[in-house]
Parts: C-alpha cells; structure tokens; sequence
C-alpha cells in the first residue's frame, strides 16, 4: 500500500484526496496546512489522522511514500525539493513552477534518484486523447501538416461558477501580484501539453497575449493586469504549423478543449468538456480519393470510441509500484514551461522566438 501525504488542502486537494483514497493501492495517511481551519475541515472529511501545520514536519514525523503537491502554484518548487531531499517521490499540481528556471532545477534534483515524478496534466485523462495521439504518432494519417488547439472559457462573461467579481477564487487568477500568469499559466498550461503530445516538440512561436481593461482595472487589493486571452502561431520540429489560442470570453463555451490535426493521409479531431465521460471518443477521417458527385454529399468522418484510460493518479501509483516512471514527467512540465515563458517573451517583444 503506497502512502500518500497531501501538502495543501484548498479546494483541488480533494480530487487529489478521492483519487489516492479510492485506489485500492494507495491510501492518504497524512496531510498539512498552514490554515488549521481548512486543514481540520479537509482532514475530517476524509478520516485523515496526522494533521501537520507544514511540510518539514510532515516529512519529518510521517512514514509516506510519497507527496501530492496540491499547493498554489508559488509554492510547487519549494515543496516537490523538500519531497524530493528526503527521498519521496512526488506528483505535482499543474504548472510544475512559476518559470522555466524553477522548472528545470525540479527536474536537476532528480538526478541519481530512484523518484517517481509527475505533474498533474489532467486531460491526458481522456482515452480519445491517448488513443488520437497513438494515431497520429503510428504514420496512420501521414506526414502532419497543419494544427488548430482551442481552450474556451467563458466564466468572464457567464456565471456558471458564481460571478467572478464577487469571489477571491476567480479574482486571484486576473492579478499578477496575487501569482497568476493568467490564461496562458492557467489553462495554457494545458492546451500545450493537449496539442504537442500526439505532435511532437514545438520548435519556435508568436504569441499575442492580451488584457481587456473594459472588464475594470482593479477590485479590492486584486489588480486585473493578467492576460485574459492569448494566441499563438506555432511550428513544430516536424515542419507542421498551427495555432494555439485560449480565452476566458468565449460565451457559450463552459470549459471546452478542441484539437485538429491535419496529415496528407487524413485528419484526427476531438473536442470535449469533461476528459473522461465526454473525451472517451475521437474523430478520424481518410476520405482523401473519393470524389464527391453530388451537392449535399459530405466528406467523411468516423467516430472511434475508446476503452477508459488510467487517469494520473492511477498512472502515479502504478509508477510506483512497478518502478517505471510514467508521463507527464517533470520533464515534461519544464518542456511545457519553457514553452509559456517563450509566449511572454514573444509577447513582450512582438516578434517569433526560438523554443
């Protein structure tokens, strides 16, 4: 049974807590906060015994195996080095730090440890997605040409999640002095990682990313300073192009990813809300020879269904246990860091950058 202590109690903890709980090789014997309220709160709800004030005494005091960091983003480095100095091996929230230097020396502090490692990429939990990228990656559609990846939000224009203006939760996100990178570090994190990995390395970028000052410029001691959307041309190592864009003002859309990928010898697609019960399922299409004869006829497109796959929680604990470290790495949040620090810099500077 591996042993799993829980640093941060906010509220993804509990995703983290459910998912170790509820698999059958793992289990959350501690957890630690420095708000005891929130702390007792989160432990009591899930029958969690040791209760720590912070991580040096968790390390110090408990027998885990290994840390879920479910921390703010400004704290993922300071924790996972604690992890990883006293020999535990650590999954971490997304992003895997505040900027690729951090990223990197996560990832050096790993050398000649035998540590399992991973960042919490939470749409490789779709099947469709795992199943699209083994597609593309076996030839099936050819040499890859063009690219399109979209992550819609629009809780700056709808309430589904409660008026942003109102709640902390949502304000934080707008301000760079409360640690938010906006919608790049927020959900660009996630749509990089979705559109490079059935693809392959991004090789050099533009990006645009933008601040609407028409939504206010400050409320209480929150600044609004942070993009809100952001868009990107990309081109890969591989020759293809494409674009990478996110926004928070996408009306209609609640927490929508789309992905479309373009060979000489077809195309894959997948969209999808909810990773696992609405991303169980992709879109091919190899209707290159047919001749269409009539007006109405429509190129096709076949669905394919696919069998669940491990979420990242699961994939951690198999790690473990079988001593094989599964994606998405730490090399792969630094991968995937280095890529938004190069969005600012093309931002900043109005021009393409090398990644």
């Amino acid at each position: 049974m591996i042993k799993v202590g829980i640093v941060g109690t906010g509220g993804i903890a509990e995703w983290h807590a459910s998912a170790f709980i509820n698999n059958k090789n793992s289990s959350v014997v501690a957890a630690c906060d420095i708000n005891e309220n929130r702390l007792n709160e989160f432990c009591d709800k899930f029958n969690i015994q040791n209760r720590f004030s912070n991580v040096d005494e968790l390390l110090e005091k408990s027998d885990v195996d290994a840390i879920s960091n479910a921390t703010p983003d400004a704290f993922h480095k300071e924790i996972s080095l604690k992890a990883i100095n006293k020999n535990k091996h650590i999954f971490c929230e997304k992003p895997l730090a505040e900027n690729f230097a951090d990223a990197q020396l996560m990832c050096d502090s790993l050398k000649g440890k035998n540590l399992i490692n991973m960042v919490n990429f939470s749409y490789r939990n779709s099947s469709g997605l795992q199943e699209l990228c083994k597609t593309v990656q076996s030839g099936e559609i050819g040499n890859i040409f063009h690219m399109d990846a979209n992550y819609y939000q629009s809780w700056l224009t709808s309430n589904y999640w409660g008026n942003w203006k109102e709640h902390d939760k949502w304000l934080w996100r707008l301000s760079t002095k409360h640690g938010s990178m906006g919608t790049l570090g927020d959900v660009g994190v996630h749509i990089f990682d979705f559109a490079s990995f059935p693809i392959g390395k991004i090789k050099k970028l533009n990006s645009h990313l933008k601040t609407f000052k028409s939504k206010g410029v400050q409320i209480k001691d929150y600044i609004l300073d942070a993009n809100d959307t952001f868009l990107s041309m990309v081109e890969f190592e591989n020759g293809a192009i494409g674009t990478i864009n996110a926004t928070r003002f996408a009306t209609g859309y609640k927490n929508k990813l789309e992905l479309k990928i373009f060979g000489d010898k077809g195309a894959v697609k997948i969209e999808f809300e909810d990773p696992i019960t609405e991303g169980n399922r992709y879109m091919i299409s190899k209707d290159t020879q047919r001749e269409i004869t009539v007006k109405e006829d429509k190129l096709k497109w076949d669905e394919i269904s696919c069998p669940p796959t491990l979420t990242n929680f699961e994939k951690f604990i198999e790690s473990i246990i079988q001593n094989k470290n599964h994606e998405p790495d730490f090399e792969r949040g630094a991968e995937i860091q280095n890529i938004l620090d190069k969005c600012f810099e093309s931002s900043k500077d109005g021009k393409w950058v090398n990644v």
